[in-house]
């Protein structure tokens, strides 16, 4: 359906845990939520449900960290169950995606996006806590040899951290047909508002001038790239330089049952109340679709919450 700006909203990420097994700089994990507190896996598949009666056909499973959750290949094959859905795609920080690749594609996933902010082992523990780079790595090769596509690594840059490592990142698009994407520094619980430490998308093509702008764009959330020789490609998504809500056609259900129409706002609207009543909370569905707002306001009011309530 149409929201009151006339965008058509059919993507839905759902953030089925704000529970992670790592502790990134720039995330924020202090309302991490207890396990009890998750929606159980029917709940999540009967609001996806609702959702798909609302016109939604693109789901995205986050975090948190999806995969902490021992029921994710549940989750997905219940909502491979729903006619409407089209495509269900998964963001992970790839930790425990060697062992639930085969698995989730097994079970009806189609597409996974792994977080990788530097292939340098020293600065990769820096961002993270944790010394699991090779565990990632081995991670994306399962992805591929489970056959799910496309595989999307998406790297945060931040100067002075691990913006020298573009490079190497830029590298792995090479020989791989994966898409290695670079996401701006977005202001998140304290975290990212310092301006002087993002890395734009402008900045990166200035100093990597051999990437070219693909002929055919697939959406308005990232700009596609590529080089000689390179079978992947780069993707550049720069939601504070270079504003995209004007098509942005995504809402998000967190994993306590609420709905926030926009990432960067902190207005949420709960639809627990609702388990009883299918033909209420798509009413209510409704509605929040229709009022979602015109745009974020990154750079005005600040964001509280954290990205791991949202999952990005």
């Amino acid at each position: 359906m149409k929201d009151k700006f006339g965008r058509e909203i059919d993507y839905l990420r759902i953030s089925i845990t704000t529970r992670c097994n790592l502790n990134c700089i720039y995330c924020g994990k202090a309302d991490c939520e207890k396990k009890e507190q998750e929606l159980p896996t029917g709940t999540i598949c009967d609001i996806v449900r609702d959702f798909s009666a609302c016109g939604i056909k693109k789901v995205r499973i986050t975090g948190g960290e999806p995969l902490v959750r021992a029921d994710v290949c549940d989750i997905v094959r219940g909502i491979r169950a729903i006619p409407e859905i089209e495509t269900i795609g998964l963001t992970t920080n790839g930790v425990l995606l060697e062992q639930y690749a085969q698995p989730l594609f097994d079970a009806g996933l189609d597409s996974v996006n792994v977080s990788l902010d530097s292939t340098d082992g020293s600065t990769y523990r820096h961002l993270t806590g944790a010394d699991v780079l090779d565990k990632v790595l081995r991670g994306i090769k399962a992805a591929q040899t489970a056959g799910l596509s496309p595989i999307r690594l998406n790297a945060v840059l931040m100067k002075g951290v691990n913006d020298d490592g573009a490079k190497d990142l830029i590298a792995l698009a090479k020989d791989s047909p994966i898409d290695v994407r670079f996401i701006e520094l977005m202001p998140f619980s304290g975290v990212g508002e310092d301006n002087d430490r993002r890395v734009t998308g402008d900045e990166i093509l200035r100093r990597f001038p051999f990437l070219r702008p693909l002929d055919t764009q697939e959406n308005a959330t990232a700009r596609y790239y590529t080089a000689d020789g390179f079978q992947g490609r780069i993707g550049l998504i720069s939601p504070v330089s270079h504003q995209f809500c004007d098509q942005c056609r995504r809402v998000r259900l967190l994993s306590d049952g609420s709905v926030k129409p926009c990432l960067a706002f902190d207005d949420s609207f709960d639809l627990t109340a609702y388990e009883n009543d299918p033909a209420a909370r798509q009413a209510r569905i409704r509605e929040i679709i229709f009022q979602k707002p015109a745009g974020h306001n990154f750079g005005g009011d600040k964001t509280t919450h954290g990205l791991n309530r949202t999952g990005g």
